[in-house]
């Protein structure tokens, strides 16, 4: 114990907790300092074109080796752009924020994104504006109508939005394309599946019923860590949870890391799920675990660091104040008096 808690350890530790400060201070300093970023994006998009295709995905959720061969594909391609519909980071942490930002630099192409819930934990709501600017936004090319829509409270779209909504969808009647990106499903439709469609069933069937009477031409979520297609109601849907997030199931014909890549011509609009490397087995095991493990620790690690170091040096001067003071130990003689006191009387 006395080597533990030496003067010699007890400096060494003051010295990784300043440099831990220094490290800290610098990622600080680093913070994104990209503002409007969507809105940025969206001006580098070639807004004339008819003929042209756009990348989508969802829920990389700070992911690291998966994410980085989206990228690399997706910069491989010949999309104009692509859109990332949710759970950019692991929570709303400037932390996370900028370690998805040193990510997002690496597109060679705009790349636009909608937020998802993961970016509202830790009060990140706001982090999200300061990046990326508003919550929901709209845009055209060429006779093709893009929508976005910000339902990351995982129940509805507050009163604001909702006429905002219904006022461009009025404006997208005379495209001959209306494309509409959130990230929670309107339904959860697996088989006892309820958690992960809007909490307001009754809110989802009304949207719904809008898309419907709107002519949408596709509806694009996440949220569900999966690939899913499908109709609900008038409106056709396409689920894609699987930019590098834990998979939430076992079925290979829906869970599997991937991206669609969507053509837009005079012929119509065409639909292709490209598939990503997916481990299985113990290699998902060990890639769902390094998830949450570089969330946690490598990404966080000088707050790791401050405390358990942090606790240390409070352990530190417990044991020097009963080396010079003995208060433990007359404590403990208080505690066994007392014990041997209520004992006898008993």
């Amino acid at each position: 114990m006395k080597y533990l808690f030496s003067r010699y350890v007890a400096a060494v530790v003051v010295l990784i907790l300043v440099a831990t400060g220094v490290l800290t201070l610098y990622a600080y300093l680093r913070r994104p300092n990209e503002t409007e970023w969507n809105y940025q994006h969206v001006q580098q998009i070639d807004r004339k074109k008819e003929d042209f295709t756009f990348d989508v995905f969802g829920d990389n959720k700070n992911s690291v080796s998966t994410f980085k061969e989206l990228i690399g594909d997706v910069n491989g391609d010949q999309a104009s752009f692509a859109i990332d519909i949710g759970d950019l980071v692991f929570d709303g942490k400037m932390d996370k924020f900028a370690f998805f930002m040193d990510q997002a630099r690496t597109f060679k192409k705009p790349l636009l994104a909608a937020i998802g819930n993961h970016e509202t934990y830790a009060n990140g709501r706001g982090n999200y504006f300061k990046i990326f600017g508003g919550f929901y936004y709209s845009f055209t090319v060429g006779q093709s109508y893009f929508i976005v829509l910000d339902d990351a409270d995982e129940k509805n779209l507050d009163d604001w939005q909702m006429k905002w909504l219904r006022n461009e969808l009025a404006k997208s009647a005379p495209y001959r394309y209306r494309f509409v990106f959130m990230h929670v499903p309107l339904f959860d439709l697996r088989a006892g599946g309820s958690e992960h469609g809007l909490g307001d069933e009754a809110f989802a069937r009304r949207l719904n019923n809008l898309f419907d009477a709107s002519g949408v031409t596709m509806l694009f979520t996440s949220h569900i860590h999966e690939y899913d297609k499908g109709t609900s109601g008038k409106t056709p849907f396409i689920i894609t949870g699987g930019a590098g997030a834990e998979l939430l199931g076992s079925d290979p014909a829906h869970y599997f890391y991937h991206y669609v890549k969507v053509h837009v011509s005079d012929a119509g609009v065409s639909y292709d799920v490209v598939h990503l490397k997916t481990p299985t087995g113990f290699g998902r095991l060990v890639h769902d675990a390094w998830l949450y493990v570089y969330a946690f620790i490598v990404i966080d690690y000088n707050d790791i660091i401050a405390y358990v170091l942090g606790a240390y040096l409070v352990l530190f001067l417990l044991y020097e104040l009963e080396k010079r003071t003995g208060w433990y130990s007359t404590l403990r003689k208080g505690w066994r008096s007392k014990k041997l006191s209520n004992e006898s009387s008993g």
